[in-house]
Parts: C-alpha cells; sequence; structure tokens
C-alpha cells in the first residue's frame, strides 16, 4: 500500500467534534435524578489543573479556559504524547544514545 504524495492532505477537510472535559464522577442514578437548580457536582479534577482537550472522544492536548470577548475559549498549553512521539520516532545513534 502506498500513501498519496500529498500525504493526509486530503484529510484536512473532515469534520470532526472538538470537546473540552471538566472532569467527572460516577453517580447513582437516583442521586442523578435528585437534581435540579442549585445543586452541585463535584468533580475528579481540581480548578488548578488543565482541562482534556479530545477531537472524537480521544484526548489530544491540555488546556485551560479563557474568556474572549464575552465567551469561553481554550488556550492550548501542551499536546498530549508528544515526548511519547519524539521518542518513538528518535533515530538510534551508535553507542545506544537516541537522536
Amino acid at each position: 500500500m502506498s500513501i498519496h504524495p500529498r500525504g493526509f492532505d486530503f484529510l484536512r477537510d473532515v469534520d470532526v467534534r472538538l470537546s473540552v472535559e471538566l472532569g467527572r464522577t460516577e453517580m447513582k442514578l437516583k442521586d442523578i435524578l435528585a437534581l435540579g437548580p442549585e445543586s452541585v457536582v463535584v468533580l475528579d479534577r481540581m480548578s488548578d489543573e488543565l482541562l482534556d482537550v479530545l477531537v472524537n472522544g480521544k484526548p489530544i492536548a491540555k488546556g485551560e479556559v479563557i474568556s474572549h470577548n464575552g465567551r469561553f475559549g481554550l488556550r492550548i498549553v501542551e499536546m498530549v504524547g508528544m515526548e511519547e512521539t519524539a521518542g518513538e520516532n528518535a533515530i538510534p545513534l551508535p553507542g545506544g544514545a537516541e537522536g
């Protein structure tokens, strides 16, 4: 199988869903049914932790919420797996060092 000379450029116009996850929790259905105005649901993330940025449910980055022109925005702080990817793609050098 060969890859088209343009690489993956043909995928640039594919729509994907980008979402930001504040945190998670597990609750019993009876507790969810009891939620109402002014209910508080405590999540598993601290308020100073970075948020997960997901594309089609797969984590791709970490970010923080910002305010931009009266709307919520997201500042990307780090990309997920960049260190792992760099290590996997490193070229082994003589003597066992990686480049």
